[in-house]
């Protein structure tokens, strides 16, 4: 299916609602799957309320308790998927109350917690530990398809600066995984996915490990797919106050990877720069910053 059972019946109640009511709607509206599996004190102190606002909100829409709303999210969930409908209600109805305006402050906010995050002492670690992975690798294959598509090519645009190396599997005339077939247990995948997991990606994913390739993985939850059989998972929010969850934190993530491998690649990686930006040169590429003109 593709949104929450009480989507609709949310978002004509929500104007109706409380303040505290409206940040529990809307945890229930954004994050349908969260309802179904997790306890109502955690998606209370997801929403930043209290659990006892949880069941003032079930009641508020017409049911006995949250255990029937839970229910019927579980009921969603084994019957169909929960698309981006499902949190379009959301945006909808902030958007209504509060303005456009209010929603791209809303956004820059969340993503700017979101990357602040990243800076966390065990997180760097695991960044760093999976930029050492692949840079002592024989060759990266870099794979993101969909909303990921941008992240794992950003990597390898980077990377293509800085040697040759760097494989991206892209998806022209269906032929994007064929170059696995002269991958060796040498080389390591960097995948990138986020919530919802595209089906090909993780079975790639799993057919590189069965080559015995190690993963390093751009994930959203340790227990994600990909974060079950990586060698390396750098874990990344993607919350947003947007139907469209939020792909700035990974694409923060590829760029501190492409950068540090380049750091740790020396004179060679230098030398292959110098290279690169006479090519560029040459072809005339880039514009040129126009000089100040002189005035009499």
């Amino acid at each position: 299916m593709d949104q929450g059972p009480l989507a609709d019946r949310i978002i004509k109640a929500f104007d109706t609602m409380s303040g505290q009511l409206q940040a529990g709607a809307r945890y229930v509206l954004e994050r349908p799957r969260d309802v179904a599996l997790l306890s109502m004190r955690e998606q209370a102190r997801q929403a930043g309320v209290q659990p006892a606002t949880m069941t003032r909100l079930a009641k508020h829409l017409g049911m006995d308790g949250y255990d029937r709303v839970r229910e019927l999210y579980a009921a969603a969930v084994r019957d169909g998927d929960i698309g981006f409908a499902g949190k379009a209600g959301a945006q909808l109805a902030s958007q209504k109350l509060r303005g456009d305006k209010a929603l791209a402050a809303e956004m820059l906010h969340s993503i700017g917690k979101q990357i602040e995050r990243l800076a966390a002492p065990d997180r760097l670690d695991r960044v760093v530990a999976a930029a050492r992975a692949l840079a002592s690798a024989r060759r990266i294959y870099c794979l993101g398809l969909r909303s990921s598509h941008s992240v794992a090519w950003h990597f390898h645009y980077v990377l293509s600066l800085v040697g040759e190396r760097s494989t991206h599997i892209d998806g022209i005339a269906a032929t994007g995984a064929d170059v696995l077939a002269r991958a060796t247990s040498r080389d390591v995948l960097l995948v990138a996915s986020v919530l919802p997991y595209t089906r090909l990606t993780v079975e790639l994913a799993e057919y590189a490990v069965g080559q015995g390739m190690a993963v390093v993985a751009i994930t959203d939850s340790e227990v994600a797919p990909l974060a079950q059989i990586a060698q390396h998972a750098v874990i990344v929010a993607t919350d947003s106050p947007s139907f469209f969850h939020a792909m700035s934190p990974a694409f923060v993530v590829a760029e501190i990877l492409g950068a540090i491998i380049a750091g740790r690649g020396g004179d060679d990686a230098l030398a292959t720069l110098q290279h690169t930006d006479a090519h560029l040169a040459a072809l005339n590429t880039h514009l040129k910053p126009r000089g100040n003109k002189k005035t009499s």
